[in-house]
């Protein structure tokens, strides 16, 4: 891919969606939300007399009276303040009570009572056919079955026919009547099961007069070339696609992993020796020498690792649980995000090989192409953009054992890896309270191991770390963190050379804060000066006698330094940039209330985009979720469900054209409004009786067996908790 220019930032919009609007100079102090309101200058400019404008409220966003529904002062509550959403729950998350972390830094501070709860166990029916169709003859002509495993056993159906008239629902009539799938590769992974099916299949007549029920589009890396575990999975445009053969291997722990396995030996024998001559007198400083004098170096160094690059013209999709899925990321690369994460997996089930975690490792083929970049930017020296790629993975992990073997495994059977990202901010308690995510905050020491150990055995592939603040409000503990990932601890640097963690993205906030505070993007231009620091450091390391060799080093010198957090508009975007001196913005809730924030990005200017341009998007994200999930009746409720999670924030954005004052913040809550026609309104409902409705548009009726239960049982979102 050619390089291309830094991304400029226009002042008045061309684009025929685009507003024409001032895009104030970054170089300001004023705070970006106080300093644009819509048509002030246009309005100066005709000589018109207005009315004073109201006052920006904190905490509402500021509707143009002429689409609010209620009055503004019944629209909040008492003090302008307005409900909150909860966004820890409808990310699937619960409080966290482990620690008492909701207990605030003073001593009497009181418990926050917490509203209703997690729906922890939701139920979202049954996805199956009427009648289960034999994987026999699922994907063959009705006369060659392939044989059947079970025999007689067997209670499936094994007569297309009867399956076609009796077990299973009529053919969807969305999308003309025609299988998407079919109709862009020409094949379709589900064989009989697509809900589709009638517009490709045929009846054949023999000689013998016989006729047959043939199935059109089926290749053969979708039946015979695979194995029976195999069969429909393969899907068209996605990679990463892990054989059943290997998930069944890692399951009966029949995978060697020898690069694992000896620097898990020696880590055990080193940590030994350093808590028996180290830890056994900690003032004394020839324990330090002695453990020296008896240091091993590990089996193995790590490999040369492949060079990866974040600029002003890379910003970053945040893993997402949930909603960073394989449609909602495709969907993001084709609106311009450069760098895209799976959504988090564990450790162990992936060396157990389980289904459901391996399959968040799959990525689809637009995000394994190059990232756009700079050439004059923060280029490492031996970066090759050609061999770069978007797609990276996220997991979790409690002990070193299970991260080190994780990293292993990820590097040696996902051939388009761009990095693997050490989750170490995660606030879910189930998480937290395994000593995983947001715990390792508070355990240096054993993250450090983490990253040291990851780095030897995963090959080519660099890695990553995704940090928060801290766990608790008065205790950050992030600037600290990130000189240890950087240059390794103080004491054993000299002996161990840095981590080598390639880049470091660090949420602005602590795990007890969760969304309830703005991000504290000051701390992260604090950390972002230490990393600056530290590179400098990493340097005149390098010349020393006592570095070791240059690969320890992250990324051959540098490391990168994100910032995550409230990005939700190009002038965040590069406020952050200027302002914080981060390389790069990860961008989460933003993103999925507002995908085209990416275009916004690089386009430099706003983008009101209309309520028929966002049902596009929806309809992208049903296409999109059929040709990863699969046009059968299972494919097209994961479709569903998925898409109503994502409408769950899609419907929080408030067009641009209807607010008084820029920028738009996501925290803000609208009084009740109607849109500018009847869809627009539809989009903005809370109602998830109206999300079903949507998603009816493009999947069909939802099947009497669905259903759709909100994440938070508070009705924060209006949602019936029943479902």
């Amino acid at each position: 891919m050619d390089p291309i220019e830094p991304t400029k930032r226009p002042a008045d919009g061309t684009a025929s969606n685009a507003l024409p609007i001032e895009i104030p100079d970054s170089s300001t102090d004023e705070p970006a939300a106080k300093r644009v309101r819509i048509d002030e200058t246009s309005q100066a400019s005709q000589g018109t007399t207005h009315k004073a404008p109201r006052p920006r409220v904190k905490g509402v966003a500021p509707i143009k009276e002429e689409y609010l529904v209620l009055a503004h002062s019944q629209a909040t509550k008492s003090g302008g303040e307005t409900e909150d959403i909860d966004d820890d729950a409808a990310e699937g998350r619960t409080a966290p009570d482990a620690q008492g972390l909701q207990q605030g830094p003073g001593k009497g501070a009181k418990r926050k009572k917490q509203k209703g709860g997690q729906n922890k166990e939701r139920d979202f029916g049954t996805f199956s056919d009427a009648q289960r169709l034999c994987n026999s003859v699922a994907w063959t002509p009705e006369f060659s079955p392939r044989p059947c495993k079970q025999g007689d056993r067997c209670n499936a159906l094994h007569d297309i026919r009867k399956y076609l008239k009796e077990g299973r629902r009529a053919d969807l009539t969305t999308f003309g009547g025609k299988c998407p799938v079919f109709e862009k590769y020409g094949k379709c992974p589900s064989g009989w099961r697509c809900l589709f099916v009638g517009s490709h299949m045929k009846e054949v007549k023999h000689e013998d007069g016989r006729s047959e029920l043939v199935v059109l589009g089926v290749g053969s890396e979708s039946t015979a070339d695979q194995g029976d575990g195999d069969v429909g999975e393969v899907k068209p445009g996605v990679v990463n696609v892990v054989p059943a053969s290997v998930k069944i291997d890692l399951s009966r722990k029949r995978v060697a992993l020898d690069k694992s396995d000896k620097y898990l030996d020696w880590l055990a024998k080193d940590t030994e020796l350093l808590r028996e001559h180290y830890h056994k007198k900690k003032d004394d400083e020839d324990a330090s020498k002695d453990y020296r004098a008896q240091y091993v170096e590990p089996p193995l160094k790590p490999s040369e690792k492949r060079r990866i690059y974040f600029g002003r013209e890379t910003p970053v999709l945040a893993p997402l649980t949930t909603q960073g899925n394989l449609p909602f990321r495709r969907l993001c690369v084709e609106l311009g995000a450069q760098v895209t994460y799976s959504e988090m997996a564990l450790g162990l089930p992936l060396l157990q090989g389980q289904k459901a975690d391996w399959t968040l490792m799959r990525a689809h083929e637009t995000e394994i192409t190059p990232p756009l970049f700079n050439p004059s930017g923060s280029v490492v020296q031996g970066y090759d953009n050609t061999k770069d790629l978007k797609f990276g993975a996220q997991i979790a992990a409690n002990v070193p054992w299970v991260a080190i073997k994780a990293a292993e495994v990820l590097s040696r059977f996902l051939p388009h890896l761009r990095l693997i990202d050490l989750n170490c901010g995660c606030p879910i308690d189930m998480v937290y309270k395994s000593g995983a995510g947001s715990a390792l905050l508070d355990a240096p020491s054993k993250l450090e191991r983490m990253i040291r150990g990851m780095n030897a055995v995963s090959g080519e592939v660099p890695i990553t770390a995704k940090i928060r603040m801290g766990v608790r409000d008065d205790k950050f503990t992030a600037h600290k963190l990130v000189e240890r990932l950087a240059l390794g601890s103080e004491d054993m640097r000299g002996v161990l050379g840095a981590p080598g963690c390639a880049a470091v993205t660090l949420h602005g906030r602590t795990r007890q804060q969760r969304y309830t505070r703005a991000a504290n993007w000051s701390y992260i231009a604090e950390c972002a000066a230490l990393v600056k620091q530290y590179n400098e450091k990493c340097d005149d390391l390098a010349d020393t006698v006592r570095q070791v060799e240059e690969n320890t080093l992250p990324n051959g010198g540098k490391m990168y330094f994100l910032g995550n957090g409230d990005c939700y508009s190009h002038v965040d975007y590069y406020d952050h940039l200027d302002k914080a001196k981060v390389d790069s913005v990860m961008i989460g809730r933003g993103a999925i209330i507002k995908p085209w924030i990416f275009e916004e990005i690089q386009t430099g200017q706003y983008l009101d985009k209309s309520a028929s341009e966002r049902l596009t998007y929806v309809e992208k994200f049903a296409r999109y979720g059929i040709e990863a999930w699969g046009s059968d009746e299972l494919g097209l409720n994961y479709t569903r469900r998925f898409l109503l999670e994502f409408l769950s924030f899609f419907h929080r954005y408030v067009p641009i054209g209807l607010l008084e004052y820029l920028p738009p913040n996501m925290n803000e809550r609208p009084p009740a409004y109607r849109g500018r026609n009847d869809l627009e309104t539809l989009l903005a409902s809370k109602n998830y009786k109206d999300w079903i409705k949507i998603s009816e548009m493009f999947l069909g009726p939802a099947p009497p067996e669905f259903k759709f239960q909100p994440k938070h049982k508070s009705n924060s979102y209006e949602i019936d908790a029943e479902g």
